[in-house]
């Protein structure tokens, strides 16, 4: 095992508590599902995602185009390291920070794991090539793109 492996398996199985900024950061898997709008039931209070993205999401590469200024751009950007860690039941049951705030491992195709990061997309997890910006969607069409992507 290379030293680079070694580093990111260990930051695979920290807890989220304890990893520094960066590794933080590298423990995003690229899905950019977290960029989808989200509309909330009122009744069941079930989260409904869309196939609606950020304007300032590239979509080929499911990364932000402004990521340091996007919670000035994008008021209503969640910024993941900010919020209380056993609330994160929002978030695709893929995702890396929901799945190690309930402590269990990464999928085989996270690239931590795998060493590829092109993995999450040719797994067809990611939502590369399957979204919409929302400068295309009124905010009141947005209820006409939800999606139910088996995960």
């Amino acid at each position: 095992m290379s030293n680079r492996q070694a580093v990111n398996a260990k930051i695979a199985e920290k807890p989220l508590e304890t990893l520094s900024s960066s590794e933080w950061e590298a423990l995003c898997d690229g899905c950019a599902k977290c960029c989808l709008h989200k509309l909330e039931d009122a009744d069941t209070q079930e989260v409904l995602y869309t196939k609606v993205r950020c304007s300032l999401l590239i979509e080929q590469t499911c990364r932000c185009s402004d990521y340091k200024n996007r919670a000035v751009r994008v008021p209503n950007c969640i910024d993941l390291q900010d919020r209380d860690l056993s609330q994160l039941d929002w978030l695709p049951s893929t995702c890396a920070y929901r799945l190690r705030a309930k402590g269990e491992p990464l999928p085989n195709w996270h690239y931590l794991i795998s060493g590829d990061r092109e993995r999450v997309h040719t797994e067809g997890v990611s939502i590369r090539g399957r979204a919409i910006s929302d400068e295309y969607v009124h905010p009141d069409g947005f209820d006409e793109h939800i999606i139910h992507w088996v995960e």
